[in-house]
């Protein structure tokens, strides 16, 4: 984080390197270490940079935008279940939790499979991409197909049940994020 902080603000000014270097009394190598997420700055180091940088050092140990995340198909990692195996996109934690996955479904039971409520507020966001479906809050499911986008509330019991030979969704679960703790109430 320190390293793409210090990039980012040393190129948004359009400094060199060695003009960092010059402005914050540090050598051209010890910025370059800094920068590759090799260096171990001190306190001092990372001051000294804020100033040339004219942010403060707290700016440079703060997560700032979003960096560009790729996952590559040869390292995506697949967990197979009895009827389905997914692939975790991508998980998001801040003011609350987002996790993207794909997920291949095969046809199994005709019954539903049930799976228990999620904590208060939680989403489901489904994008079938081939294949059909039965899906959403038990008792309420719908039938979707390649094409269609289904979102649904995922803090009740709700269930899928795949009714081609094989299925692939794009699913988006999204939870806000909860206090972890209650308030002392008074007595």
């Amino acid at each position: 984080m320190v390293a793409r902080n210090v990039r980012r603000f040393r190129t948004e000014r359009g400094l060199t390197l060695g003009a960092l270097a010059r402005q914050s009394g540090l050598s051209k190598q010890t910025v370059s270490k800094i920068e590759q997420g090799t260096g171990n700055p001190t306190v001092e180091t990372l001051m000294l940079i804020g100033t040339a940088l004219d942010v403060p050092a707290r700016r440079l140990l703060t997560e700032w935008g979003t960096p560009v995340f790729v996952q590559r198909a040869a390292d995506a990692t697949w967990s197979a279940d009895h009827d389905r195996s997914e692939r975790v996109l991508d998980e998001v934690y801040g003011t609350g939790y987002v996790r993207t996955l794909v997920v291949h479904f095969a046809r199994g039971s005709s019954e539903p499979t049930v799976i228990a409520a999620h904590s208060p507020g939680t989403l489901h966001h489904v994008f079938v991409i081939d294949g059909r479906l039965e899906l959403g809050p038990v008792g309420d499911a719908v039938a979707v197909s390649a094409g269609d986008f289904v979102r649904y509330p995922a803090d009740v019991p709700h269930q899928y049940v795949c009714v081609s030979d094989r299925a692939t969704a794009h699913i988006v679960t999204t939870q806000p994020q909860l206090r972890q703790f209650d308030a002392a109430r008074p007595s």
